[in-house]
C-alpha cells in the first residue's frame, strides 16, 4: 500500500525555478521518482507553489548533528535508532535530501584518562540496517572522519568495505598547534569545555597526542587514502592552513577541501582543482567560531565552492540564499549546496533542475529575509 505522501506525478506549478545557471518562473513535473519536465510559464493541474522558491534538494556532506540527538547531555545516551530517525526528520524538515553522515574514525584504548572509544563500525551499521528497513525518509550515505592522531585508525578502517555505502574520507588532523587549532589557546578552551578535562593535566594530553602523531601519523595518512580507493569514496582533506598542506593534499587525490583555515589555503585549493568547501554556520554568523577565516572573505574571493551545515542543519539553506544575495546571483548560491557538492562527492543523479535527474526537491518561501521550507520531494515522494 502506498503511503499518502506517493504519488506516480506531482507537478509543482507558478514557482520560481532555480536551475543551473538561471531562475525562471514555470513549472517541473515529476514522475516515478525523476524530473520528467522543467518549463516555463504555468502548467495545469497540480500544486500551485504561489510563486514560492523550487529547488534541487539540498545535498550535505559533513554533519555532526547525528551525534547531538546520539548524546542531547553531557553524560545522557538516547537510543541510537531513535536518534537517526530524529536526526534523519530534521535534515528532511530543513530541505536536505542526501546527507554523508559524519563518523569518526580512529580512538583512544590505551590510556583511561585520555580513552574516547571505537563506534564507527556499529554506528554505520545502525544507520544502514534503517535505511535498509525503510526507516528513513532521506538517501544517507557515509563519511569517515579518519583521525590520523589517534591509536586505532588502520584497524578500524579495516572493518569497512566497498559494500558500505562510504562515499567520503576525510584526512583529520588535530594535532595540537596546527590546522584548526594552531591558537593553542583555543585549543585548550575546546578540550577542556567539551570533555572536562583539567587545566592541570591539559599540557600532558598535548604531549601525548603530538607523540601519537609523531608515531603513527605517516601511517595513518597513508592507510586513509588506500582505503578511500578501496571504497570506491571521495577523498577530502580538513582544516588546511599553508599552501604546503595543499600540495600533500592534491599528491593524495584530494578532490574537497573542508574548512581551509587561510586564504593561503583556500587559494592553493583552488590552484590544485580542489574545491573549498566552509561552514554554513560560518556565513550566517559573520566569522568562524574557531577563530579562523571567515566564509563570507572566501566568498568576496571567489574561492568558496560548498557549503555544508556542518552543526546546524538549519543554517544550509540559509547560508546558500545569503550567498545568493551576497553575489547577486541566486541559482550560483544554491548551487553550493546542490549542484556542487553532489558533483564533487561522485553523485551525478542529482543536485540540478534538469529532465531526467532525481525528483529531489524542495519548495520555500522567503519570509523576514529567512527562507521557510514549506515542502520536500525525494524521489518524488513528498518527505516533509
Amino acid at each position: 500500500m502506498k503511503d499518502i505522501s506517493q504519488q506516480d506525478e506531482v507537478i509543482l506549478s507558478n514557482a520560481k525555478l532555480i536551475l543551473p545557471g538561471e531562475v525562471i518562473d514555470g513549472h517541473v513535473v515529476m514522475r516515478n521518482g525523476k524530473v520528467a519536465e522543467v518549463g516555463t510559464g504555468p502548467a495545469s493541474g497540480g500544486v500551485d507553489c504561489d510563486g514560492d522558491w523550487v529547488a534541487p534538494g539540498l545535498v550535505e556532506l559533513h554533519t555532526d548533528n547525528l551525534e547531538r540527538h546520539m548524546q542531547p547531555r553531557p553524560k545522557v545516551n538516547w537510543p541510537h535508532q531513535a536518534a537517526i530517525v530524529a536526526h534523519d526528520r530534521e535534515l528532511a524538515g530543513c530541505g536536505i535530501t542526501t546527507v554523508f553522515d559524519a563518523i569518526r574514525v580512529g580512538s583512544i584504548v590505551s590510556d583511561a584518562n585520555k580513552r574516547y572509544g571505537k563506534y564507527a563500525r556499529s554506528m554505520a551499521d545502525e544507520i544502514l540496517s534503517m535505511q535498509s528497513k525503510g526507516a528513513l525518509r532521506i538517501s544517507h550515505r557515509l563519511h569517515l572522519r579518519a583521525e590520523t592522531c589517534s591509536e586505532t585508525l588502520l584497524e578500524e578502517l579495516e572493518e569497512f568495505g566497498p559494500e558500505d555505502r562510504v562515499g567520503i574520507v576525510s584526512l583529520m588532523d588535530h594535532t595540537p598547534g596546527q590546522r584548526q587549532f594552531r591558537d593553542i589557546g583555543k585549543f585548550e578552551d575546546y578540550v577542556c569545555g567539551k570533555h572536562g578535562l583539567s587545566k592541570e593535566g591539559f599540557a600532558d594530553y598535548c604531549d601525548f597526542l603530538t607523540g601519537l602523531h609523531d608515531k603513527l601519523g605517516a601511517a595513518h595518512e597513508a592507510g586513509s587514502v588506500a582505503a578511500a580507493a578501496r571504497f570506491g569514496a571521495v577523498l577530502a582533506s580538513h582544516d588546511d592552513t599553508t599552501a604546503d598542506q595543499v600540495a600533500v593534499s592534491a599528491g593524495h587525490g584530494i578532490r574537497m577541501a573542508e574548512f581551509p583555515t587561510t586564504v593561503e589555503a583556500a587559494r592553493a585549493c583552488h590552484a590544485h582543482n580542489i574545491k573549498v568547501i566552509m561552514g554554513a554556520p560560518n556565513l550566517v554568523r559573520g566569522g568562524s567560531h574557531s577563530g579562523n577565516v571567515a566564509a563570507s572573505e572566501l566568498a568576496d574571493l571567489d574561492l568558496l565552492d560548498i557549503l555544508s551545515s556542518d552543526y546546524v542543519p538549519a543554517a544550509l539553506l540559509l547560508a546558500a540564499v545569503q550567498l545568493g544575495e551576497l553575489w547577486g546571483d541566486m541559482a550560483r548560491g544554491i548551487a553550493t549546496v546542490t549542484s556542487a557538492p553532489a558533483r564533487a562527492s561522485g553523485l551525478a543523479d542529482r543536485g540540478m533542475l534538469e529532465p531526467g535527474q532525481r525528483a529531489d526537491l524542495i519548495r520555500f518561501s522567503m519570509i523576514a529575509g529567512v527562507p521557510a521550507v514549506r515542502g520536500v520531494w525525494v524521489q518524488g515522494d513528498r518527505v516533509a
